[in-house]
This record gives C-alpha cells, sequence and structure tokens, in this order.
C-alpha cells in the first residue's frame, strides 16, 4: 500500500496552485471542473507520477475552524522534505515566502515553518 493522493485545503484554490508551482517549484498533474471548484492536483516537479496533493477547497463548514486553530497553536498542517534547508530557506525568503519558523535545530533535524498565503502553516524539514 502506498500513498497516492493527499490533501491540503485552501482558501483559494487559484492562488494556491499559483504559490505552490511559481514559489514552492511543485507541478500541476490535474485540473478538472468538479462543479464551482476543481480537481487541482500537484505533484513534485521532477515525479510527475508520484504521490498528488489536491488543492481542496476550504468549503466545509467545518474546515475554516480546523485551519484556524492549527494556526492558531503553531501547529504545521503538512511537512515537506528537502536536501538543503538552509538554501531552500534562503530560496523562498527571496521570493517573498513568510516565515513563522525560521531554520532551526530539532535534534538530529532541521526544521522550518512558512505560511502557504492559503490558511496553512506547512513545515519544511531537512533530515
Amino acid at each position: 500500500m502506498k500513498i497516492h493522493v493527499t490533501q491540503v485545503f485552501v482558501d483559494d484554490q487559484e492562488k494556491a496552485l499559483q504559490f505552490y508551482t511559481e514559489k514552492l517549484g511543485f507541478q500541476l498533474k490535474d485540473d478538472v471542473p468538479v462543479g464551482e471548484h476543481r480537481w487541482l492536483t500537484i505533484t513534485e516537479a521532477n515525479n510527475p507520477n508520484g504521490v498528488q496533493l489536491l488543492l481542496e477547497p476550504s468549503s466545509h463548514p467545518a474546515v475554516p475552524v480546523y485551519k484556524a486553530a492549527l494556526v492558531k497553536d503553531g501547529i504545521p498542517a503538512h511537512s515537506f522534505q528537502v536536501d538543503d534547508i538552509d538554501a531552500e530557506y534562503n530560496r523562498l525568503t527571496e521570493l517573498g515566502v513568510e516565515f513563522t519558523t525560521p531554520v532551526t535545530e530539532a535534534g538530529e533535524f532541521k526544521i522550518a515553518v512558512f505560511n502557504d498565503t492559503c490558511g496553512n502553516l506547512i513545515q519544511l524539514i531537512e533530515k
């Protein structure tokens, strides 16, 4: 068994698509109209057949409350692994990405947390 699709709830699908592709470097996989929203997935740029991240609209009534509680408590919604967190932190900062936690040593890991502009905190981790 393996993960095929996972989701991140976003306030605005188009804004999320731009952020996740133009700033973070993911690539568009699927963009299918579904009523007033879209089945909108992205993948790693170098692995188009890998795990898909669904940019899921935050339209369910429970989602905004859930997301706000996570952000208030500083809890990232997702974690993305990078090879060189210092380089990625610098690259994203230069692109205007707002970090809520700078690069921080955490035992054998290094982490940093940023705001994805769509209602989520996202953690970067270097192992």
